[in-house]
């Protein structure tokens, strides 16, 4: 993967450190997610009830809106309630990706492994694209996390999603996490859309859990 020819974004979970220390209840996630100059592009919100958020934990299903710096919602993200255990291997993870809302252009798929984290990306035809390959134990302390996007065939890498060291305050007491997604600049504006989502499911799936 050639740094010339890829471009970054970065997104990062807005949350108190005091208020997530002080209450063990979940509360909704926001983010920024900003270009490689540190400028916010886009805004996101997570659109869910108490209940699904204290009962269902990082498993939870949700809408998450994504909107631009005048607050126009660009991008909607849908995340169903599927299985929260690895051995189910029929009704693993998934996000649908929409683009403008309402319109799918996408999917982020959770592919059964016995030992590594994989996912597949499609299409709005939900034809295979690319996979995305993460370690065996994802694992943040002291280091980041790389999940690297590949061809199908695995063979080159084209991107990589990182989960960033936020610091130990933040990784021990909070699930506020930084993230850095990379792909390549000629990429389809609409698999960059979900990209994104990728992101997001893997933040929820990996790092979610309040420590």
């Amino acid at each position: 993967m050639d740094a010339s020819t890829t471009t970054t974004i970065k997104l990062s979970t807005r949350i108190g450190i005091l208020k997530s220390v002080l209450f063990s209840f979940e509360s909704s996630n926001v983010y920024e997610i900003k270009n490689s100059f540190g400028q916010r592009i886009y805004f996101a919100a997570e659109d869910t009830n108490f209940c699904i958020r204290n009962c269902c934990g990082w498993s939870r299903p949700f809408t998450l809106r994504i909107t631009d710096n005048v607050g126009r919602e660009v991008i909607t993200l849908e995340r169903p309630l599927r299985c929260n255990c690895c051995c189910c291997p029929c009704c693993l993870q998934e996000i649908e990706i929409q683009a403008p809302p309402g319109i799918p252009v996408g999917y982020v798929t959770q592919t059964w492994h016995p030992c590594l984290t994989k996912f597949t990306i499609q299409n709005q035809k939900r034809e295979d694209v690319l996979k995305i390959s993460g370690p065996c134990i994802v694992c943040s302390c002291f280091a980041g996390v790389d999940f690297e996007i590949t061809s199908l065939d695995e063979q080159i890498v084209v991107g990589r999603i990182s989960k960033h060291w936020s610091g130990f305050l933040r990784e021990a007491f909070t699930d506020a996490d930084n993230f850095g997604i990379q792909f390549p600049r000629d990429l389809d504006v609409k698999m960059k859309a979900v990209m994104i989502g990728a992101c997001f499911l893997i933040d929820y799936m990996f790092f979610e859990r309040t420590r």
